[in-house]
């Protein structure tokens, strides 16, 4: 007998809907998964089997054949355990039910309880777009299934209690939607930093506008210390983008049934030790998102740039540009969301005291031109401000009187935020960091003295277009800052001052 089951699978960071097709014929013994499963798929006779025995029931005798279509797809993970089994028991004639409109997925122990499984909120993505109405999933994978609304979702915890509700003896109740905490986590605050307002202002105008920032300064300054506190002043992420970064998470298995939506912006600080696959994504045979897309809609953090190699920091060139990244291996390729702002810091040289006021530094000329040489003209033209971060005096860190806090600075960042958004709509880019050409003609256009300041800035400094570009992006953030409705002198003024830096003429 055949029966079919619907069910989803995963690839990439998307969902697709799986048919499990259970053939029961006779012959001798044999359980065969077909449709291309790689090995944790074929695992799963092992499970079901014990789970249907260990359940209190009797394995089928015979010939048994799974197909998981599409078939001329690879299939991976423990998704597929569940419509397996409730296939086989459906088949023979265990399970009296049928119902087009359901769809399982979950992971089996031998004792017949499920386990959650990673990626569920694409699937349920996936689920909705195929018009299933009732999605059966783990129970501590419910309420991320919730997420994608417009679904019935029942939370199953154990083979028999999956039984006894599709046999209509006690009846699984729904999961209600999540609404679980969705206030910030604590944050470092900027109210504790000492000093260094410079480097603070430009931090805001990043955060304003969705600009990539390099801080430059000597072991001590406070650069690692101002980047974590970054998060703490950034605009909260809409529900497409909570959802978008969510879903990425998801598939790494980021997320919890406690917290199954990231209401934060992701805030990533890989270790300078990350290879380029590491950076971008990859893997084989299945590529997976890597810390640029797990930063998506966030903040990816690079503490002593320098030390990181150099193909890893050239490899985000690309990503930085178009907001994607692709990556091709043999089994599949996949394109995987990388908007996010760059945060870097990083020592004016090898031994870190270069330029410092006490001459303590070690580095001849020589090797702290080869220490700078490390970043590429090509990468140093795609940031938008350059921090340069000095020694902090006695007197800063003598002075027990609070600084700013980082609701003060967010509030103002909200504002700026808003005004971006009125101004592009809701199919505009997100912020001014996204601008295109057609956004910069429109709301960048600057006045005879802009235009006299913008010419002898591209002239002295040796600008790109691409920088030229960078500038007048920034000029729009602080003019929102300001709260003006058009990029006067003294804003482009203050962004072109931020694109100069000691260590990196530009």
């Amino acid at each position: 007998m055949l029966y079919k089951v619907r069910s989803l699978g995963l690839q990439g960071i998307s969902g697709y809907e799986v048919t499990a097709e259970c053939d029961l014929s006779g012959g001798l013994p044999n359980f065969d998964i077909v449709g291309l499963p790689d090995a944790a798929v074929k695992e799963a006779r092992e499970r079901v089997r014990a789970a249907i025995k260990n359940s209190g029931y009797a394995f089928p005798v015979g010939r048994i054949t799974v197909n998981l279509a599409p078939a001329n797809r690879r299939k991976s993970g423990t998704v597929y355990d569940l419509p397996i089994l409730v296939g086989i028991l459906a088949a023979a004639g265990v399970l009296d039910w049928t119902d087009p409109d359901c769809a399982f997925v979950g992971e089996l122990s031998l004792s017949g309880t499920l386990r959650p499984v990673v990626g569920m909120l694409p699937m349920a993505l996936a689920a909705r777009q195929a018009g299933i109405q009732r999605l059966f999933v783990p129970a501590d994978s419910a309420p991320e299934a919730t997420l994608a609304e417009g679904l019935i979702v029942y939370p199953v915890e154990t083979v028999q209690q999956l039984a006894d509700h599709l046999s209509g003896r006690d009846p699984i109740p729904p999961a209600p939607p999540w609404t679980g905490e969705t206030a910030d986590l604590p944050l470092p605050d900027f109210a504790e930093v000492r000093g260094q307002e410079p480097v603070k202002r430009m931090l805001e105008i990043a955060a304003a506008g969705g600009h990539n920032v390099l801080m430059v300064g000597p072991p001590g300054s406070g650069k690692s210390m101002l980047a974590r506190r970054f998060p703490s002043i950034l605009p909260p992420m809409t529900r497409r983008e909570a959802l978008e970064t969510s879903k990425i998470h998801s598939v790494m298995g980021l997320t919890s049934k406690e917290r199954p939506l990231l209401t934060q912006r992701p805030f990533r600080a890989p270790h300078h030790t990350i290879s380029a696959g590491g950076m971008a994504g990859g893997g084989n045979p299945y590529p997976r998102p890597g810390e640029i897309s797990l930063a998506h809609n966030g903040v990816l953090f690079l503490d002593e740039l320098p030390e990181f190699h150099k193909d890893v920091i050239e490899v985000l060139r690309q990503p930085m540009e178009e907001g994607t990244v692709s990556v091709v291996r043999s089994a599949a390729a996949e394109t995987y969301p990388s908007r996010f702002t760059l945060l870097c810091a990083m020592n004016p040289c090898k031994c870190g005291w270069y330029g410092h006021p006490s001459g303590r530094c070690r580095c001849s000329p020589g090797q702290v031109k080869q220490y700078l040489g490390k970043l590429s003209g090509p990468m140093l033209d795609r940031i938008d401000l350059f921090a340069q971060v000095p020694p902090l005096e006695f007197e800063n860190l003598a002075d027990r009187a609070p600084g700013e806090s980082s609701a003060a600075i967010r509030a103002r960042v909200l504002q700026a935020r808003q005004r971006q958004q009125e101004r592009f709509g809701p199919r505009g880019p997100a912020c001014n960091g996204g601008m295109g050409q057609k956004e910069l003609r429109q709301y960048c256009a600057l006045d005879a003295e802009g235009q006299a300041l913008m010419k002898g800035a591209y002239e002295h400094m040796g600008l790109t277009a691409r920088s030229y570009d960078r500038i007048l992006r920034v000029a729009r953030t602080i003019a929102d800052l300001d709260g003006a409705e058009t990029i006067q002198s003294h804003h482009l003024a203050e962004a072109i001052q931020y694109r100069q830096s000691d260590y990196f003429p530009l």
